[in-house]
């Protein structure tokens, strides 16, 4: 936990429900033990998003589409969301969400290694909404930097690891190491590159919110 618990707690009180469907697969994710965005960080996002306006986004990790769905929700009627997904046991019970909110025509669910996935994409994109494997988003990152637009917004959900992102590579089970050193290899970047402005909230399990910025015909970013 790295917000008191009995803040958390407070804040989610605050929340107010979303759709039934949206609830019932949330439900059902918890039920079968599939994570989903928690709380406070969906109410972050339907912020952001009612803020940007994306038309076009491109989500990394659909799981079982749940996150994608509540983008739709809070997003123009034109804005099309693309999601990619590895897992095949729940990427069918992704489209089959997507059917039952009637929202097929507004995303396409792409079956594939995002990293490969991505390498096909023409992009640009609006909004990037990343949630995959921790791992790996230092290795997604030129990649979602070629595809997010000048003025784009990425968002990067889990980046703190619930604290342990602030202790010492060997106080981490051995078996998160490699994840723990790559997170902190890809918060860095996003931290000290020219061409993004970041911030890093302790938010959730950690959000990370960066602007890609366009450039001047002097050569500089602005």
């Amino acid at each position: 936990m790295i917000v008191d618990e009995r803040m958390v707690t407070y804040i989610r009180s605050l929340e107010t429900p979303e759709t039934p469907l949206l609830e019932e697969i949330e439900q059902e994710a918890a039920d079968t033990f599939v994570p989903v965005i928690r709380k406070e960080t969906q109410s972050f996002l339907k912020t952001v998003l009612a803020m940007h306006r994306p038309s076009s986004i491109l989500e990394v990790g659909t799981a079982v589409g749940f996150s994608a769905l509540l983008m739709s929700e809070y997003t123009p009627e034109d804005c099309h969301i693309t999601t990619i997904e590895n897992y095949k046991k729940r990427i069918p019970i992704a489209r089959h969400n997507f059917s039952r909110a009637g929202r097929d025509s507004r995303i396409t669910l792409i079956e594939g290694d995002a990293l490969e996935v991505m390498k096909e994409l023409p992009g640009p994109y609006d909004f990037i909404f990343m949630d995959a494997a921790k791992g790996q988003y230092i290795h997604y990152m030129p990649e979602v930097l070629r595809l997010l637009a000048d003025g784009g917004v990425l968002m990067s959900d889990n980046v703190l690891q619930d604290g342990d992102i602030i202790e010492s590579r060997f106080a981490v089970e051995r078996r998160n190491r490699t994840i723990h050193s790559r997170m902190r290899e890809y918060l860095y970047e996003l931290k000290h590159r020219e061409d993004l402005l970041t911030s890093i909230l302790p938010l959730g399990d950690g959000v990370a919110l960066s602007i890609k910025r366009g450039e001047r015909k002097d050569g500089q970013t602005s």
